[in-house]
């Protein structure tokens, strides 16, 4: 598969009907998804293997680890109305994976992949931290999002924990107006991409 045929394949995943601000609910961009997902797989993190989504919404990277070729794939997340849309989407892509609905502190597991897009902790301060430390007890390869202004932090972190930042990447991240505090139609940050191993 073509990574501009993922793209595509991923700008059919709905968004969330009734995103919750406490939560962040924000889905991926398919352009941002597809080329984080090309680029695991490219680097023999995807296919054939067993990936793991924490906190996957409506299944955005779900769905990509199974049309890169995924052994299995299974999504968490604590939303069950980012679940209903998840398995729509499931559905309607005809996707063989698996959603979940739990906390992902209680997720026990593991995967050779794991991908995220944790809450950036800016309604709920530091929201991301259980997300990296769970991810790191379940698997020795992540993929995650981040604010780019933390990425020192966050290498900083890994390294406490006995791993390393092995990359990362920052795209231009665009936030609509979603939530009642949102006081512009469009807001971009830099969100860093980072490969924890």
């Amino acid at each position: 598969m073509k990574k501009k045929d993922l793209e595509m394949g991923l700008q059919k995943v709905r968004n969330f009907d009734d995103p919750d601000p406490f939560l962040e609910q924000y889905m991926t961009p398919a352009t941002i998804a597809a080329d984080i997902l090309f680029d695991a797989y490219s680097k023999g993190d995807i296919k054939d293997l067993k990936v793991v989504d924490l906190g996957c919404g409506t299944g955005m990277f779900s769905i990509g680890a199974w049309m890169l070729g995924a052994a299995q794939v299974d999504g968490y997340d604590i939303s069950e109305s980012a679940l209903r849309i998840a398995e729509i989407n499931k559905t309607e892509l005809n996707a063989d994976v698996s959603f979940h609905n739990s906390d992902i502190i209680n997720v026990k597991e593991g995967a050779d992949t794991i991908f995220m897009n944790p809450p950036f902790g800016c309604q709920n301060r530091n929201a991301d931290r259980p997300f990296l430390d769970r991810a790191m007890d379940l698997s020795e390869c992540v993929y995650s999002i981040h604010m780019a202004n933390t990425l020192d932090f966050i290498t900083e972190y890994v390294e406490k924990k006995g791993r390393r930042v092995e990359f990362s990447k920052i795209y231009k991240y665009d936030i609509h107006n979603t939530f009642s505090f949102h006081t512009k139609t469009k807001k971009t940050v830099d969100v860093a991409v980072v490969n924890i191993r």
